[in-house]
């Protein structure tokens, strides 16, 4: 068996663990002083790459791709639940597919959409512009995702090298 392996620098390692325990419904299987890691089999992976006008490289958003309305509505109700922002999109035509969506934003700010995939389409979606008046497509812009609190924002510094973040001799990840 193989899993896809994402890592997200947070700002706040309780903050996130709620978020993540809540998205995923299941505690970490590891919890350090600066570290979690959820050991997961479900959901399983749905990963793409685009390249849009002047968008930045790099994690533009994460998500899981649920199989049934009953699904989508358990996404919902997990992020209800915990009090986390949300956003949903009904019938959006983006990333070539028509879909049910609820989209949300981790502590980071990083966006996280929760969708089943209802058919296909002919175009990327209805608009490029990320913005909360535009349509947004694909992730909304994180200040139009307020449908509840967010979690307050703590000033972070991050390190840009993986040299910066990891001690000499460490295994680092």
């Amino acid at each position: 068996m193989k899993r896809f392996h994402i890592h997200v620098s947070v700002a706040d390692l309780a903050d996130s663990i709620r978020y993540y325990s809540a998205l995923f419904a299941a505690q970490p299987t590891v919890v350090k002083d600066d570290y979690a890691k959820w050991a997961l089999d479900d959901p399983l992976v749905n990963f793409a790459i685009s390249r849009r006008g002047d968008a930045p490289a790099g994690v533009d958003h994460l998500g899981i791709q649920v199989d049934s309305e009953q699904e989508l509505a358990e996404m919902k109700a997990r992020l209800a639940s915990a009090n986390l922002p949300m956003q949903e999109q009904i019938g959006t035509s983006c990333c070539y597919a028509k879909s049910d969506k609820y989209w949300s934003v981790d502590p980071q700010g990083l966006a996280w959409e929760s969708f089943q995939t209802l058919g296909t389409v002919p175009v990327y979606g209805q608009s490029r512009d990320r913005s909360a008046e535009a349509g947004a497509c694909c992730a909304p812009a994180a200040e139009a995702i307020a449908a509840a609190p967010k979690p307050t924002a703590k000033p972070t510094t991050k390190p840009t090298t993986k040299a910066a973040r990891c001690a000499p001799g460490s295994s680092c990840c």
